[in-house]
């Protein structure tokens, strides 16, 4: 494999809705620069970049997928992305190894939620995007795309301009005029993907040179010369349009849109001369921020931190500027891991300084380790291909790191930086996970530990509350796809339900009894005697002993048996099982027998005496409840806010994002009614709603509420508290 330069290397991200046509409109291009044999197609697995079963199974992306197409003496990486909201940070994480992004829409259905996300992403990145017009052969697209185009101009400004006219003939797409260039683009449809230039036809003469005319009075408000030069001789010569076009395209004044169609293989050679010729190379990207010392990687899922590795405590570092230059310091981040059933752990990274040849020694500065970085190699979606150098701005991959993670940043000894990971939001969906045997259960902690390196959104993790493991992630689909990944890889076969919700008990009243536990069975008896008084504490004060023994009613060694006894039956709970908590026992009176009492009677009684006190102290059922924020369009702010209030939730109050189009609502809501949010949310706002939770608080449960949760429980008996 040749070495590419950093001059000669376009890093371009795919993003949008999906059925936008991503895989497909990829596997065109690769076809067209004769990397493939023939068009691959996601519905037989085909395509380069849809090789993982799941997807293949689900005909949808649920992983970023790397590929690059050789082009007329450059190498354009390409980074293929899902287009399901539940799967966005794939998208958003894709974008922190490329220059350059192309934004790919249907030309019928037009900005669909995810598109307004992934541009959201790229707006944030202040990251060069251009638009992508798929689907051009669809019997509507001929009277459909100027609507489009002019949706997209209205959302985000007239500076989303086409740099092409497209060309139909007798209803079919057969190609594309570039407006700066002046050509016409002819194509077989379901041909080579190889256009042939022609004369642009009369019927779109007009149009052509009316749109050719608004680019260039576009380009040249950028700057003061062009503009001269504009009004001087009334347009632009090819090159300086050019030259012009590629500096305001980098510099994120202008968003380009073109028109292909994917399926029939229209227009998508000329889609890669394009990108040679305007998308960004990495030698002209600003310096990268980065930090001396590192900073938080991961978030927490449900209260729950995840165990990060890395050496050094999470702190706000310096930030240093690192330029993506040959001459710098060898700098590395880790943006994706795969995990191979031959190869084992694939290490996808991206050089943002420095050069790395094969078998040279690397520092992972995240973990404070040595890796060696044997057989370097580009990837051309799942299939590794050996090359010898990598030079600043590559994206390469490299297998069996040893300690190296997804986030994870590597260089040369003594010149330590950290890029940060892109943010991840919180998982919308956690569901309880059981192994069905033994033997699964041996398998289930390592298997999902390797599923967790590759989805750094899953979280796997033991409840302290409930003692049930629970898996989370960003959807039913995507857990889905887990437990399909568990069985098929890893041959873990595993049932899911419903998380349990982490009740408590309380009280609201005072209570005075006696327990008295007594057994004659020949020889030695058992005998204990205690009275008690329990009233109730403050919430999340827990639980308070005190010892009012005067004159020895109970001796000091049987103390202890009582308090634990009482402990033990408010574990197993009063109304329906769940632990009892905030409140306080005063022991003030028992009685105890020389021979027959000993510690196991006093526990008895202390248990014995719990239960009564608990039918006197007006017992209730309390919920864990949720500091819920959602963040969404502010179109659907009253129907989220109206959702919220269905689910007993109690809105806190409201802000607004800045830029004026989104609004957070922020209120509690018993998490009960939160563990199938996620699929709500999606339906409630297309797709374009976001939110997190933690815990709270506990709260009492309404009692037609808890009258149903106590009917379900099971609720200890007498013969519980005997055994």
């Amino acid at each position: 494999m040749k070495t590419y330069p950093s001059s000669e290397i376009r890093n371009v991200t795919l993003a949008g809705h999906a059925q936008s046509g991503k895989t497909t409109l990829l596997s065109a291009m690769l076809h067209a620069a004769r990397m493939t044999p023939k068009l691959g197609r996601m519905e037989d697995g085909s395509a380069v970049t849809a090789y993982d079963e799941e997807d293949v199974a689900r005909g949808t992306t649920m992983h970023a997928a790397v590929a690059f197409a050789e082009w007329n003496g450059v190498k354009i990486n390409l980074i293929d992305t899902p287009g399901f909201h539940m799967f966005a940070h794939e998208a958003r994480s894709a974008m922190m190894p490329a220059e350059s992004a192309l934004i790919v829409l249907h030309a019928v259905n037009g900005i669909e939620p995810i598109t307004e996300r992934v541009w959201k992403y790229v707006e944030e990145s202040a990251m060069p995007h251009s638009v992508v017009m798929n689907h051009m052969d669809h019997a509507r697209a001929e009277s459909t795309w100027e609507e489009t185009l002019a949706s997209l101009q209205d959302r985000y400004g007239r500076t989303v301009v086409p740099v092409q006219v497209p060309w139909y003939r007798e209803g079919v797409f057969a190609g594309v005029v570039d407006l700066v260039t002046m050509q016409a683009f002819e194509y077989e449809p379901m041909g080579s993907g190889q256009g042939k230039i022609v004369e642009i036809p009369a019927a779109l003469a007009e149009a052509s040179r009316a749109a050719h005319e608004a680019l260039v009075e576009l380009v040249a408000e950028g700057k003061d010369e062009l503009m001269e030069e504009f009004f001087s001789v009334g347009t632009l010569p090819e090159q300086h349009l050019i030259t012009a076009l590629h500096e305001a395209i980098r510099e994120d004044r202008i968003f380009p849109v073109l028109f292909t169609s994917a399926l029939t293989e229209v227009a998508t050679d000329h889609l890669l001369d394009f990108l040679k010729l305007y998308a960004p190379a990495p030698l002209e990207r600003q310096a990268v921020a980065a930090r001396a010392r590192p900073v938080a990687m991961h978030a927490a899922a449900n209260g729950h931190a995840q165990e990060m590795d890395a050496v050094t405590e999470a702190v706000d570092g310096e930030i240093v500027m690192r330029a993506v230059d040959d001459a710098e310091p060898l700098s590395i981040y880790v943006f994706k891991t795969m995990t191979d059933p031959f190869a084992g752990r694939i290490s996808f990274f991206k050089v943002f300084s420095g050069s790395i040849k094969s078998d040279v020694a690397v520092t992972n500065y995240s973990r404070g380790v040595a890796e060696k970085f044997a057989h370097l190699s580009i990837m051309q979606g799942n299939n590794a291909v050996p090359v010898d150098m990598l030079h600043a701005g590559d994206l390469g991959a490299v297998a069996k790191l040893k300690d190296t993670a997804t986030g994870d940043t590597l260089g040369d000894k003594g010149h330590e930086i950290f890029f940060e990971p892109v943010p991840l939001p919180e998982p919308a969906m956690t569901w309880a996970i059981e192994p069905k045997t033994r033997s699964d259960e041996d398998k289930l902690a390592p298997a999902v530990h390797k599923l967790m390196e590759e989805d750094l959104l899953v979280r796997f993790y033991r409840d302290p509350m409930t003692n049930e493991f629970l898996i989370a992630a960003a959807g039913q689909p995507h857990i889905e796809s887990l437990v399909a990944k568990l069985r098929k890889r890893y041959h873990t076969e595993v049932t899911l339900k419903a998380p349990k919700v982490p009740y408590r008990e309380t009280i609201r009243g005072r209570g005075e009894a006696q327990g008295r536990h007594k057994k004659q069975t020949g020889g030695h008896g058992q005998f204990g005697d205690c009275k008690i008084r329990i009233e109730p504490l403050a919430r999340g004060e827990g639980f308070q002993f005190v010892n009012d023994i005067f004159g020895g009613a109970i001796p000091r060694q049987f103390i202890p048996a009582v308090e634990k006894g009482i402990q033990e039956s408010a574990a197993r709970g009063y109304l329906a099982g769940f632990p009892v908590v905030d409140f306080k026992v005063t022991l003030f009176d028992g009685s105890y027998h020389d021979v027959d009492s000993n510690e196991l009677s006093f526990k008895m009684a202390g248990r014995l005496a719990f239960r009564k006190c608990m039918e006197q102290a007006k017992p209730v059922l309390l919920e864990p409840v949720m500091n819920v924020e959602v963040e969404t369009p502010n179109e659907f702010a009253g129907a989220i806010m109206g959702d919220l209030n269905q689910r007993r939730g109690r809105v806190q109050g409201q802000l607004q994002k800045p830029g004026g189009q989104n609004m957070i609502v922020q209120a509690h809501v018993p998490m009960a009614e939160m563990l199938d949010y996620g699929q709500s949310l999606t339906a409630l706002t297309q797709g374009r709603g976001s939110f997190h939770m933690e815990m709270d608080h506990y709260d009492v449960v309404p009692s037609s509420v808890a009258e149903k949760i106590i009917a379900t429980a099971r609720k200890p008996t007498e013969d519980d508290e005997a055994a």
